[in-house]
């Protein structure tokens, strides 16, 4: 597989559009450190800022999760070879999903990081199957 493959270039453009939204969540932080005058270090203060903190926190949290898997799930594909990006842009969404709910109402938080979750799951189970098959096939 190269990187001037089709799918590849889509499971690296998802790749920037993750890093293009978490960009966005610690641009937001900064801007409502300033607006709320909450000097760093201080991770407390107004709760507009703490629900913009924990959102960019826990995004960088799941990044951790999905991109290894996004990209064991790309080289590694079963079946229909478009899933892994597939699934990444949905866990994009879930993010803006997850960042909406939590930023009006913690409590709402909660479909957006199902859908993410669901997404790591997937991309999981698709990298893991792609290796163990490659690992069970007769090598010559």
């Amino acid at each position: 597989m190269i990187a001037s493959e089709p799918v590849v270039l889509w499971t690296a453009t998802v790749t920037l559009l993750i890093g293009l939204f978490y960009f966005y969540t610690a641009f937001r932080v900064g801007n409502l450190r300033g607006k709320h005058g909450i000097r760093a270090p201080a991770t407390t203060g107004h709760p507009e800022f703490e629900r913009a903190y924990r959102v960019q926190l826990n995004t960088l949290e799941q990044m951790g999760i999905v991109l290894p898997f996004i990209w064991l799930a790309t080289l590694y594909p079963i079946g229909w070879a478009w899933l892994a990006p597939l699934v990444g842009l949905i866990w994009v969404i879930s993010r803006v999903i997850y960042r909406a709910g939590y930023m009006a109402d913690p409590d709402k938080r909660l479909t957006g990081a199902m859908i993410g979750g669901v997404c790591n799951l997937a991309l999981f189970i698709v990298a893991a199957i792609g290796i163990a098959r490659i690992w069970l096939a007769p090598h010559a």
